[in-house]
């Protein structure tokens, strides 16, 4: 598959014109990565997009004891799309499970691309907007549901009896009904004379019936067991997309706090350099009372001194 193809395979690219891809195929690097090596980390600057040519990528989600491989990514997989939009630091790191051979696709470059093909941006600007309502959908949508439902509604007649029989056999009712009939058995076959007592002591037929029940309810309440497993991790994988949902919420409420409060802070600093503006302003003289005060310090003055000159020069005229 050429560069062209694998491009093409990225939902931001693929409603762009076959020669757009080929464009932007041109500006692609290769990159190679040893096993175990880091592509990016976590917090690193967005700077380029990748496409795996060959290999594997684990996308890892925090640090030490808490760290999580969130996916797995092999050939003509891609990820880091979304920082040649932003170039935001990176929010996972991006580890080869084994020797990869990765295409790259710097930020520069894409930004240049779109530059020179406005119609190419608008296309991409179409993907980026199916993107957002597809996760805007996903963040509404409610992920918490009735496993349990949802397990029973898959069950098959089988193993909805298996779970019953493993139900009642585990519970009092059973216990008091075999107890009592058990009991009735052998005070029946004690009491009783040869032709009625069909099981007299050692009671073998008893033995018999007993070992044949455990035989069957045995393998029954594994069965029952398996099911409860399989709820349980049901129940787990549940309990980890809710978790999930709730991280991602509270992630996106403290960008937008800190957001808020950068603005907030970059709005008090130019009320308060506006405020020392004015202060200054009021504090220095105007150029007009300055003006003012300079020709009613000549009227006062100057006054003097040229009303001789005046009557000299009117003197010589006449």
């Amino acid at each position: 598959m050429d560069r062209t193809e694998l491009l093409q395979r990225i939902p931001l690219f693929e409603s762009l014109e076959k020669d757009d891809l080929d464009a932007l195929s041109h500006k692609l690097r290769e990159v190679a990565v040893e096993s175990g090596h880091n592509v990016f980390a976590q917090g690193d600057e967005g700077d380029a997009m990748y496409v795996i040519q060959d290999g594997a990528v684990d996308i890892v989600a925090g640090t030490g004891k808490q760290k999580v491989i969130v996916s797995s990514l092999f050939k003509q997989q891609y990820f880091g799309e979304l920082s040649l939009l932003d170039g935001a630091p990176r929010s996972a790191t991006a580890v080869a499970s084994r020797p990869t051979k990765l295409l790259a696709l710097d930020r520069d470059d894409f930004v240049e691309f779109i530059r020179r093909r406005p119609e190419a941006a608008l296309s991409v600007m179409h993907e980026v907007g199916e993107r957002i309502r597809a996760t805007n959908e996903l963040m509404t949508r409610t992920v918490t549901r009735n496993v349990l439902e949802e397990e029973d509604k898959k069950s098959t007649l089988g193993e909805r009896v298996a779970d019953m029989v493993a139900a009642f056999g585990g519970s009092w009712p059973f216990i008091f009904i075999f107890g009592g009939f058990m009991a009735l058995w052998m005070i029946w076959n004690s009491v009783m004379s040869t032709p009625l007592a069909f099981d007299p002591l050692p009671f073998m037929f008893l033995n018999l019936f007993l070992s044949t029940l455990a035989a069957l309810q045995a393998p029954i309440i594994m069965m029952s067991q398996n099911r409860q497993s399989t709820k349980d991790k049901a129940l787990a994988v549940n309990d980890f997309q809710v978790n999930l949902k709730n991280e991602v919420t509270i992630d996106k409420i403290l960008r937008n706090q800190a957001e808020v409060l950068q603005r907030i802070t970059a709005l008090e600093q130019r009320l308060v350099h506006r405020a020392a503006r004015r202060r200054s302003k009021r504090r220095r003289p105007s150029p007009k009372r300055g003006v003012a005060i300079r020709e009613s310090r000549g009227a006062s003055g100057e006054g003097v001194t040229v009303a001789p000159s005046l009557s000299r020069g009117h003197a010589n005229h006449t």
